[in-house]
């Protein structure tokens, strides 16, 4: 399973010198295994890039929606294959007792916000709502589960032959009680993690700056250490980089990261890397 960083800045894009080492764009991540076939987490701006690198043999596309937040899906309409009608495009996303998927997405996709409605797209778009329970796009089995986020937002895991890949990148654990860093069982996020392969995880704030953040909606980078070792993780990358955070702030979490960490392998995702896990 290869999985690649086509963004991974949070909130809003914020390209330029300082962010240049681990990238201005926000929240997608390329997941492929089978020929053919891509699976997209997100589609924050760094899909427009993603979507322009696809070979033509790509003929079949899933994209995962954590949640509607506009960091999150503000890359959707210039995603290139969403206009190629040879290609089968689903978006995946929450389902919601009062609002279609349809009419969600077209708040955003649609004039004056954009000049496409998203029902204008062809039937090669298809939208569909995350069963309760796992599913299948492509050669990828996908369980999705409600993480502590506002409006509300899931986390993702991806697994096949073996291998597994959590993606909960806007995650508040430490709202989730007193038990949050002890009791896995009472974890928001913790079923989806338990001993992944690879967590992507929101790690947007120093210990200091979510003293000020608590009920934002993200992550302390302590708690993020701390929530990966509950759930057993081998290997974590800081996710959702705050748009106020330079390179060098970056560097700075990740150290602290790494300094707390005793069970878990501690990176920091980087626009355009590539971490294959589960083999070559």
């Amino acid at each position: 399973m290869k999985v690649r960083f086509w963004g991974t800045r949070g909130s809003i894009a914020t390209p330029g010198p300082e962010t240049m080492r681990y990238g201005g764009d926000t929240s997608c991540v390329e997941v492929t295994r089978a020929p053919g076939h891509v699976l997209v987490l997100d589609a924050g701006t760094g899909i427009r890039r993603l979507g322009a690198s696809l070979s033509p043999e790509i003929r079949d596309v899933d994209i995962l929606l954590t949640h509607l937040h506009l960091d999150h899906i503000v890359g959707l309409g210039f995603f290139g294959p969403l206009f190629r009608p040879e290609v089968a495009v689903r978006i995946w996303a929450q389902p919601s007792s009062f609002v279609s998927l349809l009419e969600r997405l077209g708040r955003y996709l649609s004039p004056p916000l954009f000049p496409v409605r998203v029902r204008d797209l062809g039937p090669h778009v298809e939208l569909r709502e995350t069963p309760n329970g796992p599913f299948h796009c492509g050669p990828f089995e996908v369980t999705a589960e409600p993480v502590i986020h506002p409006d509300p937002a899931l986390g993702f895991r991806v697994s096949e032959d073996g291998v597994s890949l959590a993606y909960i990148p806007d995650h508040e654990p430490a709202l989730g009680g007193p038990g949050f860093g002890r009791a896995g069982q009472w974890t928001s996020g913790c079923e989806i993690a338990k001993d992944a392969d690879l967590l992507i995880h929101d790690a947007q704030y120093t210990s200091a700056e979510y003293a000020d953040r608590v009920g934002w909606g993200h992550s302390a980078v302590s708690d993020t250490v701390a929530f990966a070792e509950v759930a057993g993780a081998r290997q974590l990358a800081l996710f959702h980089h705050d748009p106020g955070h330079t390179d060098e702030t970056v560097d700075a979490l990740l150290t602290e990261a790494r300094s707390q960490a005793t069970q878990v392998d501690v990176c920091a995702a980087v626009q355009g890397d590539v971490i294959t896990i589960g083999g070559s």
